[in-house]
């Protein structure tokens, strides 16, 4: 049984810088009140009048940066893993979307959704298809477009705050010795909370014509709703629990880490989790002061940059970690 390998990586972010005195303009709010709560400074949100990006062509800008850093070619793509909650259109997904962008060849495409740990879940299907001989290289693609579907108000502040748009990549490929690349991940979930964490519509449960025929100013349920706190709590446990299982997996301990590279959800969980398993400053990658929350996106954007500045290097302990909306939650551990 082969392991996998990331061999190339990625990002994309849009042009249009969104600081927090930015968004006093059209709600209640300050650059300390933000700061305070999630140590955001600004985000990226792609600019409607100016830019043709949307959730597929961001996927496949960063796709087309990671494909040549692996040195390979898009005829060398067997498959394409792509996370996102904010595709294009309903459906089809981002996936086929990519995979007609590139002008690949009629490979198969399956899209993740599964929120803030999309990334996470994305790499795992990914290997399996390696490590069962199926695939050689595959690309996994982690994209949103936030801003197109938050509400940019005073009632929508406590979410519309936190989110940014933007895109990652990575190319998995074929690594025959079984000490190097992804050493396993690790998923979970818990549904009954579901709903403190949640887009509720358009739905099938309740569609367009309802909302339509009802047509209330107040109804929300076409905007994200977080439960903030709640989620909260339950993240820096969960977070904590899935990196511990990592470590134990295999025979690691959590001095053994040499990047921590958490889920850009809130600069306050990652700066928790980093002071209860002890990391220095060195030892932990955040970059949610710049472009926010960016969902599936968010870990393989920051994996791209600290790799980037030469954070990560050869023989490192790289653990990934994410938690998110279904609740769903899950770490990678990869021996780079």
């Amino acid at each position: 049984m082969y392991n996998s390998k990331i061999t190339g990586l990625g990002k994309y972010v849009p042009e249009n810088v969104v600081t927090n005195n930015d968004l006093k303009a059209f709600m209640d709010t300050s650059d300390e009140w933000i700061q305070e709560r999630t140590g955001i400074k600004e985000r990226r949100w792609i600019d409607p009048k100016t830019s043709e990006d949307t959730t597929s062509i961001m996927g496949a800008k960063a796709a087309k940066i990671a494909i040549e850093r692996a040195g390979l070619t898009k005829d060398d793509i067997d498959f394409i893993v792509f996370a996102t909650l904010s595709p294009d259109m309903y459906f089809p997904g981002g996936g086929v979307r990519v995979q007609e962008i590139l002008e690949m060849d009629t490979i198969g495409a399956i899209d993740i959704r599964n929120q803030c740990s999309g990334f996470i879940y994305g790499l795992s299907v990914a290997d399996q298809f390696i490590k069962t001989g199926m695939y050689k290289n595959v690309l996994v693609i982690g994209s949103e477009n936030h801003s197109g579907g938050l509400e940019k108000s005073t009632r929508g502040r406590g979410v519309t705050v936190i989110f940014g748009d933007g895109a990652g990549a990575a190319v998995l490929s074929r690594e025959e010795d079984n000490t190097k690349g992804i050493l396993s991940t690790h998923l979970h979930s818990e549904g009954k909370h579901a709903a403190e964490l949640a887009l509720e519509g358009p739905s099938t449960g309740r569609w367009v014509d309802a909302i339509m025929e009802e047509n209330d100013p107040e109804d929300v349920s076409y905007y994200p709703y977080m439960n903030g706190q709640f989620v909260f709590k339950h993240a820096v446990v969960r977070f904590s629990e899935a990196i511990i299982e990592g470590l134990t997996k295999n025979q690691l301990q959590k001095e053994d880490i040499d990047m921590l590279i958490p889920h850009q959800a809130n600069l306050r969980i990652s700066q928790f989790i980093q002071k209860k398993f002890g990391l220095s400053d060195d030892q932990v990658y955040n970059n949610i002061m710049r472009y926010g929350n960016t969902t599936a996106a968010s870990i393989p954007i920051a994996l791209t940059e600290a790799w980037e500045e030469g954070r990560i290097k050869e023989g490192d302990n790289v653990v990934l970690a994410a938690f998110g909306s279904g609740f769903t939650w899950g770490s990678a551990i990869i021996k780079w």
